[in-house]
């Protein structure tokens, strides 16, 4: 069984399942009316949310901006409309109301940014159409540069260890690896640790994670530090650029978290979404569902990183529109370069990645 999988499993154990049965309190009942299904949307928030202090919300104030507007004679699609708006306000891509006829979403983590990425135009001017591929992941030598390409499209889906495997003993000739974890939405922690465990070769701290032990806002347990092993298959030293946009959000940024440290990795392009809350889920008397950040996740420094990781300094790079319209990807093209240097101004690899920057 994965460390990981132990720390968030106990802390889901911990966490109360019911909708207002917090640890030591009773279960509170709610009318099934708009009012009713408000109290008991705000209240599973109030005690179960996880990032209060770090987003600078009252949530009191909150609540009582958004129910005096309710009126009892309003249509059902408005009162959604209305606790959608209410849940915007902690500014959290983890919460999400979910209905028969609508899944409210927080958008801004991305939407404010550029996009930074274009896979039709990688797979056209630095693929050829021609590459590797199993589930997520993508691959090719990018032969011009002895650059071994990694695309890595989420982590919802299972890393296929005889796979990666495979995909690191065809690129063991080349000067490094590209992984591009560009809109990658995230996923599976434990696939984060399927994967990072092959750019490894011996135990490390990944991180903390704490769950809620009350009601308070500030009610949580201690840190439980988490670790990756090295896996049993293939292990890849040799150098690792990752990039990343704002649209890398929550095991994409968890993987960021845990592989930045290490020495022989970088990360260029933008800073990630964040999203290091794990989602805890609820149910209204209505019957709609609300997930939101309920066990603050951090890095080995105990630093939080729900509002992102920032790129290796030096390494904060946009595309150039005009150059994408003429076949470049200046964020990949600038890796590539780090990488080529790299190799030619450290034979031995004996100096941090980073300080090619």
């Amino acid at each position: 069984m994965k460390a990981i999988r132990n720390i968030l499993i106990l802390a889901a154990m911990l966490m109360p399942f019911s909708l207002g049965l917090p640890a030591c309190h009773s279960l509170e009942s709610y009318e099934n009316d708009y009012y009713g299904n408000f109290d008991a949307l705000w209240t599973a928030l109030d005690e179960h949310y996880c990032f209060f202090e770090e987003k600078g919300v009252d949530w009191n104030a909150v609540r009582a901006q958004y129910r005096s507007q309710i009126k009892p004679d309003m249509e059902l699609k408005d009162f959604f409309d209305l606790c959608a708006d209410m849940l915007a306000e902690l500014r959290d891509g983890h919460t999400n109301l979910s209905s028969w006829f609508d899944v409210s979403y927080y958008r801004k983590w991305w939407n404010d940014y550029p996009q930074n990425f274009n896979w039709r135009l990688i797979q056209q001017c630095y693929l050829d159409f021609d590459y590797s591929t199993s589930g997520s992941m993508s691959y090719k030598l990018l032969e011009d540069s002895n650059v071994g390409y990694v695309r890595l499209s989420t982590f919802a889906a299972g890393i296929g260890q005889s796979f990666v495997n495979d995909m690191m003993l065809s690129l063991k000739e080349s000067i490094g690896m590209i992984i591009d974890i560009r809109d990658n939405g995230g996923g599976d922690m434990t696939a984060v640790e399927d994967f990072a465990s092959h750019f490894i070769d011996e135990r490390i701290l990944a991180g903390y994670i704490q769950h809620k032990t009350g009601p308070g806002h500030s009610d949580f347990s201690k840190p439980y530090p988490y670790y990756f092993d090295p896996a049993m298959g293939v292990r890849w030293l040799k150098p690792v650029i990752i990039l990343t946009n704002r649209s890398t959000f929550s095991a994409a940024n968890n993987f960021v978290q845990v592989m930045k440290p290490l020495p022989h990795v970088a990360v260029i392009g933008d800073t990630t979404g964040g999203g290091s809350g794990m989602p805890f889920s609820s149910e209204m008397p209505i019957g709609w569902s609300v997930r939101f950040s309920a066990s603050p996740v951090y890095d080995r420094d105990m630093k939080l990183t729900e509002n992102g990781i920032e790129p290796t300094k030096g390494g904060d790079i946009d595309m150039d529109p005009q150059a994408a319209l003429d076949g470049h990807d200046t964020i990949l093209d600038f890796a590539i370069a780090v990488l080529v240097r790299n190799a030619e101004d450290n034979k031995d690899n004996s100096r941090a990645l980073r300080e090619m920057f």
